[in-house]
């Protein structure tokens, strides 16, 4: 294909971060100690908000790092129209659905931030339960999954940004938060 040639390639780090997020978001454990939903939904979730806690490191840095986060925010959705297209969506219904998609990131991407900088445990929980226990609320899992939230955040915050840049993501071991059911 002769239009191929002229497109954008992504660099190594950029696949190397978003395949690190995606790796991250797919760990089983989330999925059964931590009860979020193994849907498709569930999945999209999680990969959502590991690529808010990613974008939420890079907030502030220079501008090598916001161009860094725009291509890592690109691949994250050319990947997401590829499988939907995987899945048999219709040419025509994809753009909708990538539309839907975005809106649902940027509305989370802002209710996260805004939990995370408030510091306030209770807002983070809410907002967890809320989006990704939607169809059945599940307040000691979204509280877990909240203290690994903001452990995430610690050790990407900890992390040197050439680190973070180059797609070696520090994340905490998930394994060590459990949803505790009074």
């Amino acid at each position: 294909m002769v239009f191929g040639l002229f497109r954008r390639r992504k660099r190594p780090e950029v696949f190397a971060t978003y395949s690190a997020i995606v790796a991250q978001a797919r760990q089983a454990h989330f999925y059964s100690d931590l009860r979020v939903p193994d849907t498709l939904d569930g999945r999209f979730e999680l990969i959502m908000l590991h690529a808010i806690l990613l974008f939420d490191r890079l907030r502030g840095e220079d501008d090598a790092a916001s161009a860094f986060g725009q291509e890592v925010f690109d691949l994250f959705f050319q990947d997401m129209d590829h499988s939907l297209r995987e899945m048999g969506v219709g040419d025509l219904t994809v753009p909708k659905k990538i539309k839907k998609m975005a809106e649902a990131f940027y509305g989370r991407a802002g209710v996260y931030s805004e939990a995370l900088a408030s510091e306030s445990r209770h807002m983070l929980v809410e907002a967890l339960d809320r989006n990704i226990f939607a169809e059945a609320s599940d307040l000691p899992a979204a509280a877990a999954l909240a203290d690994y939230v903001r452990a995430a955040c610690g050790t990407l915050g900890e992390q040197p940004l050439p680190e973070v840049m180059s797609g070696s993501l520090n994340w905490p071991e998930a394994t060590g938060f459990i949803a505790k059911d009074t």
